[in-house]
């Protein structure tokens, strides 16, 4: 749509054309604040549609509620998909990312609360003020008060889809007290989190939780759905003809261990994901919706992503980066993948589960183990890994690997700094560029990454004869960022791609 194409400032009409028709491609791009009502809505809301003069629209939720506005209770904000501006020019608009990127972690969200705009700012080299005045001019709110939207919406959601008490949603939400939660949250939306509960009413049956994500069309469910049964782990995973994923789950955080199981299932009509949580998995539900949103890849925006890599892969519009929900493991079957067939890391990786990993208990008998731990790889021995048929230089970079994430704190997420990440990775014994780019493609979320060296892709470019292919698929790889990592999903697909106009590979 003309004038929605990231815009430095959002098209107000074009913003209303895509309220009326109740787009998804537009979900979470912006919200529309009404001045009668003092609530602030998705493009997807089915309430009748307010008129032109009562709008007013924002491009994060965190702008509306500076403004004074409520979130509203039918379409609720907290489901749409993120907004992400990528690029890989402009300072500030990287730093900008990069910061989002972190205050959107819930991972990050039980620091001592006064000194998370401080810390975010050293982790990015920069001074607090400078973050602050780069947030103040790009969104028009702070560090803290981007953050603090979060927070309140995952506080929403968890009062509308579980039946936790609501001391344990205050923390699960970040806030280092009830008393400052009941306070943020009474200022904010004028209810108590009691009186909003009830409101909604938790659709939680104590067997779990079920949250309903929203996704931008287009969206090749088969595709990725494709991808993941292809390369799934008996026991650790499954996939059927219902559209749903199943797996398996160990997240570590607070000095705890959560151990779950998850069922993804997609609503095409709708444009959604339903997520149902096991009831071990509740208390960290946010950071659950944040690992699945970024393996299933909800928050990509096709419309930038088209714009830029529909003309050298036309039937690929639809097509997702697939992620991991833990990024050790996808580091681990990356290294397992090194010069072998898809079939043949899979079936290493089924040795490894069957030998080191943990048993679990679910509904499912398709989902019987958990992924080993990094704690159990790093004292696995090369002698234990030999015995399942892998080569001494993979022992090494599994256990480097595993030490790494245990000793160095060596992170394998979407917050993670790609460079610095990368560089250790690189610094591990038997990980070299090509593992390093695919992690930081699938498991660090970087839309950037390119394996430059990979065979299957030199194939696809049709550069494989020429003297320095990978050379040659770099050169041809620039006219396609800051998005290389989905164009490589799309030549993989695909098999093959017509070079730009003007080279000869």
């Amino acid at each position: 749509m003309a004038g929605m194409n990231r815009p430095d400032r959002i098209d107000d009409d074009a913003c209303y054309r895509a309220l009326c028709s109740h787009d998804a491609r537009f979900d979470g791009r912006f919200f529309t604040a009404v001045t009668s009502t003092g609530i602030y809505c998705r493009p997807v809301c089915r309430v009748r549609t307010p008129r032109r003069e009562n709008c007013r629209f924002f491009e994060h939720a965190a702008q509306a509620e500076r403004a004074g506005f409520r979130p509203c209770l039918r379409c609720r904000p907290e489901l749409a998909p993120m907004d992400r501006h990528w690029s890989t020019e402009d300072a500030s608009a990287i730093l900008l990312q990069q910061g989002t990127l972190w205050l959107d972690d819930p991972q990050h969200w039980h620091d001592a609360e006064g000194n998370t705009g401080e810390r975010l700012a050293a982790r990015l080299g920069v001074s607090d003020r400078h973050l602050r005045r780069v947030f103040e001019d790009r969104l028009g709110v702070s560090p803290l008060q981007y953050l603090l939207t979060r927070k309140l919406l995952t506080a929403k959601q968890l009062l509308a889809d579980t039946d936790l008490p609501i001391t344990r949603i205050a923390l699960a939400s970040g806030f280092g007290s009830v008393r400052r939660f009941n306070a943020a949250f009474l200022d904010h939306y004028r209810l108590n989190p009691t009186q909003l509960r009830r409101e909604t009413g938790s659709r939680d049956t104590g067997q779990g939780a079920t949250v309903r994500l929203g996704y931008r069309p287009p969206y090749d469910v088969t595709a990725t759905l494709a991808f993941f049964r292809q390369r799934l782990i008996e026991g650790v995973a499954f996939v059927d003809d219902r559209l749903r994923l199943g797996l398996t789950l160990r997240m570590d955080i607070g000095g705890q261990s959560h151990r779950g199981w998850l069922l993804a299932e997609f609503d095409e009509a709708r444009c959604q994901l339903v997520l149902r949580v096991s009831t071990e998995l509740r208390g960290v539900l946010p950071q659950v919706i944040h690992r699945v949103r970024a393996a299933l890849d909800l928050d990509a925006d096709p419309g930038a992503i088209n714009a830029v890599l529909h003309g050298p892969f036309p039937d690929g519009n639809g097509l997702r980066v697939p992620g991991a929900l833990d990024g050790f493991e996808l580091a681990v079957r990356a290294v397992l993948g090194q010069q072998i067939t898809v079939a043949a890391a899979r079936t290493l990786a089924q040795r490894l589960v069957n030998r080191f990993g943990e048993p679990i208990d679910t509904p499912f008998k398709e989902l019987t183990r958990l992924f080993p731990a990094p704690e159990v790889l790093a004292q696995a021995g090369g002698d234990a890994l030999g015995e399942l048929g892998i080569v001494k230089q993979r022992q090494a970079a599994i256990m480097a690997l595993a030490r790494g994430v245990v000793e160095q704190g060596l992170v394998l997420n979407g917050s993670a700094d790609v460079p610095t990440t990368i560089a250790a990775l690189k610094a591990l014994p038997g990980i070299g560029d090509w593992t390093a780019q695919y992690i930081a493609m699938r498991a660090l979320r970087w839309p950037d990454a390119f394996p430059a060296g990979d065979v299957a892709l030199h194939k696809a470019l049709g550069v494989q004869d020429c003297k320095h292919p990978a050379r040659e698929a770099e050169a041809l790889s620039r006219a396609w960022q800051p998005w290389r990592s989905y164009a490589v999903v799309r030549a993989w697909s695909a098999g093959h791609v017509a070079p730009p106009t003007g080279t000869t590979a």
